[in-house]
């Protein structure tokens, strides 16, 4: 099995900073695509920053500039750091990996860490 475990979110000023990690554990070939995915209260869950197995990013246009992703492979890990946080950034904050075990590709999903901005 593998499991994804996520931490750093937490309540934060508008302006404000917080690095978001989220690691990977179980049986584990390797990892493709990593992303983070947010959802705020009665929207729907939508991509913020994706991380290909080739390095290559893609961010949603409203976090592009604020936002970083980045990954550590070797620590099937991967980190948000959300700078410059604006009052419609508050969400559950997901990370989704697509992880390759002998003979099977599928996504995993991380249990959610809540952002909260105060103005």
């Amino acid at each position: 099995q593998v499991q994804l475990v996520e931490s750093g979110g937490g309540l934060v000023q508008a302006g404000g900073s917080l690095r978001l990690s989220c690691a990977a554990s179980g049986s584990i070939f390797s990892i493709d695509a990593m992303g983070w995915y947010r959802q705020a209260p009665g929207k729907e869950r939508e991509l913020v920053a994706d991380s290909s197995s080739g390095g290559s990013t893609t961010y949603a246009e409203s976090v592009k500039g604020r936002f970083t992703i980045s990954r550590d492979n070797a620590k099937n890990t991967v980190y948000l750091q959300l700078n410059d946080l604006k009052p419609e950034d508050p969400a559950v904050y997901y990370c989704k990996m697509a992880v390759r075990r002998i003979g099977v590709r599928r996504d995993y999903w991380g249990q959610g860490t809540q952002v909260t901005v105060s103005s």
